[in-house]
């Protein structure tokens, strides 16, 4: 068991929409870094296990995108994660580190795009957001 499991499930039941996005794309980049290290040290089964959870992880932040509401953005971000999920079935069956290097500078962009959204939005959200009633809440074309 993971020490800090108890943290990020107390950390994730009190995020925001933002902050949910901003966590699974850490989550994304630990996996692959981790999976770039097994790679280094030909541990398969732990190549397989990363890559197959980051896999996992950017397949919840897709399905969270709401594609009527998020418009042009959802569907860019829609294909982008496919690419994403694309490369990395690529850099598992090829064993490249190259490939994993690649999609880690991408997603790891993108989480400073999403910092970035955090930093700015966050006295506004705190104080704005409405509570939803079916417990799901939407932010840029996000469904969380």
């Amino acid at each position: 068991m993971d020490a800090r499991s108890p943290y990020r499930e107390t950390a994730v039941r009190a995020a925001g929409p933002v902050r949910l996005v901003v966590l699974l794309y850490q989550q994304a980049l630990e996996d692959l870094h981790r999976a770039h290290a097994a790679l280094a040290r030909t541990d398969i089964e732990g190549r397989t296990r990363e890559i197959n959870h980051a896999l996992k992880v950017i397949g919840q932040l897709q399905g969270s995108l709401d594609l009527e509401r998020g418009g042009v953005v959802a569907r860019n971000l829609t294909r982008f994660y496919d690419m994403v999920r694309l490369r990395l079935v690529e850099a598992q069956i090829t064993q490249s580190a190259e490939i994993l290097e690649e999609q880690i500078s991408v997603l790891a962009l993108l989480l400073e795009t999403w910092l970035e959204v955090e930093r700015s939005t966050m006295p506004a959200m705190s104080a704005t957001e409405p509570a939803a009633s079916d417990g799901v809440r939407s932010f840029a074309g996000w469904r969380v």
